[in-house]
């Protein structure tokens, strides 16, 4: 009788240490995973709190370069523009490719005495990504749909 109480209690053991094993697998690949969390970048420019108020219609260049500073491009086709160029980008585990989450471009627009003649707020959803690695913009014509490589192979040329 006695052996018929140890036989039935070494099972009951086991499926315990079984389940604790699985438990600490658990925990252990949360914990991987954990470390594995998502990032955020920040990539431009900051643009500093309450900066664009200190800017009116009819401040002079040198009043937004004291507020602002720097200009991340300027760019001299009608009258001169101050370009302000920032994004910020999100992963949500170390080795996957960043998400654009926001990108800003501030433009302050000048008038011919150098006087602030405009500012314009440019987000997201304004235009297209652009990739400030390659300094490139996707441009029309150049995406490849689907069925350009079928063309290509029924194209008699």
């Amino acid at each position: 009788m006695s052996q018929s109480i140890s036989r039935s209690t070494r099972p009951a053991s086991r499926g315990l240490f079984s389940r604790l094993c699985a438990v600490a697998a658990v925990g252990l690949v949360c914990a991987a995973l954990g470390g594995c969390s998502g990032e955020q970048f920040q990539k431009g420019y900051i643009l500093p709190q309450g900066a664009l108020e200190q800017i009116p219609i009819g401040a002079s260049q040198d009043q937004v370069l004291i507020v602002l500073g720097t200009p991340s491009t300027v760019a001299t086709l009608d009258g001169e523009v101050f370009y302000y160029i920032s994004q910020r980008t999100s992963r949500p585990v170390a080795f996957m490719n960043q998400q654009v989450i926001d990108q800003r471009v501030i433009a302050v627009y000048f008038d011919k005495n150098r006087q602030v003649r405009r500012l314009a707020n440019y987000g997201l959803k304004d235009g297209k990504i652009f990739d400030f690695v390659s300094r490139t913009t996707p441009t029309s014509g150049q995406e490849m749909s689907y069925l350009t490589p079928l063309f290509k192979l029924l194209s008699f040329n």
